[in-house]
């Protein structure tokens, strides 16, 4: 295998599914704090920015061609990703306990940008470009909805129900 090989399946089997479990695991320890009663729906507003920019980054990593326009677009999704973090943590600190799991959690969701920057860079560096199959993309996609959205959206609905 080349090293740009390696670096696809990196992305591809250990980036995407390392960042859709965490998501699923913070999203059980924000309802195990019962957001909804506490920093209610402007953290869940925040997750849901967060979602959408770590998101970003992993459409425009499948469907783009490794090169640089590819690694600013990721570079700039990790900044406002850490931006919002830190936005997201000012405001919900005070108003939640964030447990010692949960922020053990958020570091791990937060290198794994890091490390896509650095398997792109591989990619980036060899010539050819192969496409992910699209069984792979309509699987990641439907993974992300089970493991992800839909969490989120249940986030969002206890958010809403306790503002009633």
């Amino acid at each position: 295998m080349t090293p740009a090989e390696v670096a696809r399946l990196g992305v591809m089997y250990g980036v995407v599914p390392l960042w859709i479990g965490p998501g699923l695991v913070d999203w059980a320890c924000h309802r195990r704090t019962s957001i909804e009663r506490t920093s209610g729906w402007r953290e869940n507003a925040f997750h849901w920015l967060l979602l959408a920019e770590g998101g970003a980054a992993l459409v425009a990593t499948a469907l783009l061609e490794a090169g640089a326009a590819l690694l600013l677009v990721v570079l700039g999704a990790f900044l406002a990703h850490e931006l919002t973090t830190y936005v997201e943590l000012r405001y919900t600190a005070p108003r939640r306990e964030i447990r010692p799991f949960e922020q053990m959690v958020h570091s791990f969701m937060e290198l794994l940008p890091l490390a896509l920057l650095g398997l792109l860079a591989v990619l980036a560096a060899a010539p050819a470009r192969e496409p992910w199959p699209p069984v792979y993309l309509a699987g990641a996609a439907a993974a992300v909805g089970v493991f992800n959205l839909l969490p989120m959206a249940e986030e969002s609905w206890r958010c809403v129900r306790a503002r009633m």
